[in-house]
């Protein structure tokens, strides 16, 4: 592949920045948080669970940082006329890009897992092997993920100032996704959704689980066995005891026989594929249709 060199320079360039290992460094200090919930939920796969809880809170936001000066950076600089000058085409430009960056992102990432898989088993004891390497695949899905949006951002903005505005409006509409979406069904419904007592609405759970981080959660969830969630794991355990009342949506307090097929947790796979697959494929038409410098 003649844009390989390309992407192992992107590789390096991430890996020998402060802000790779820096985020590493917090998915583990933020997710290893052993309470007695937790343990309660999954017990010894608690350790998996402080990979979903450190996931969930940094990486979209830090993958976003370190990929979307990929080539707004290059711009900016003016070595993007190198670039355009090597023999390669616009479409092997910006993949070579965004395979870079992932694999950086990626190791970080499979590092700062591996170190709470660590201290999980020092802690507990041994854990699932499967729930295991279900989660860190998905880890590194969301990563990938996370990489296409910000590289998307990259090639559509002109400004470096305007692409971390977009990157900042992408973090807002996703830390508050829960409710915009809840405010829009009522708008459009009528109904009000209180979260202690949700509607069994299909449409509404299906919307909830529509960003990365949400159906990064159903999966890894699912993996652990304690419910169909877009919930940290805990969370939803405790939704489900026993005459508890959360402020979370979990399908099988809502509804019936665990709800409409499309909300099965398998289908959130699907959504990560398509954060995948529709930022690079719309960043390739305007990277290769538009004026690159």
């Amino acid at each position: 592949m003649r844009w390989s060199p390309l992407a192992r320079s992107e590789y390096r360039t991430v890996l020998t920045s402060k802000g790779a290992w820096i985020l590493a460094l917090l998915v583990v200090l933020w997710g290893f948080r052993p309470t007695y919930a937790g343990w309660d939920a999954v017990g010894r796969n608690i350790t998996i669970g402080y990979i979903q809880i450190g996931v969930d809170l940094f990486l979209p936001i830090g993958a976003l940082l370190l990929s979307y000066q990929s080539l707004i950076g290059e711009r900016t600089t003016g070595s993007i006329k190198f670039l355009l000058g090597l023999p390669l085409t616009r479409t092997q430009i910006l993949f070579g890009k965004t395979t870079g960056r992932f694999v950086g992102i990626g190791t970080a990432i499979v590092a700062a897992t591996l170190v709470l898989a660590g201290i999980g088993l020092v802690e507990h004891g041994t854990f699932g092997l499967l729930p295991f390497l279900g989660t860190l695949v998905v880890t590194l899905l969301l990563t990938s993920a996370m990489v296409a949006v910000g590289v998307f951002v990259s090639t559509v903005t002109r400004r470096t100032v305007t692409a971390a505005t977009g990157v900042f409006a992408y973090f807002l509409v996703t830390l508050f996704w829960s409710q915009i979406v809840t405010s829009l069904y009522t708008a459009v419904t009528g109904i009000p959704v209180d979260p202690y007592d949700a509607p069994a609405s299909g449409p509404l759970f299906l919307a909830l689980r529509l960003t990365p981080d949400g159906a990064y959660n159903v999966l890894t969830n699912w993996f652990l066995d304690v419910g169909n969630s877009t919930e940290l794991f805990h969370i939803v355990y405790t939704k489900l005891a026993p005459g508890v009342s959360v402020n979370a949506f979990v399908v099988e307090a809502a509804f019936d026989g665990g709800g409409p097929w499309y909300l099965h947790p398998a289908l959130s796979l699907v959504v990560l594929l398509v954060w995948v697959v529709v930022p690079v494929a719309l960043a390739r038409r305007v990277f290769t249709r538009g004026d690159a410098v």
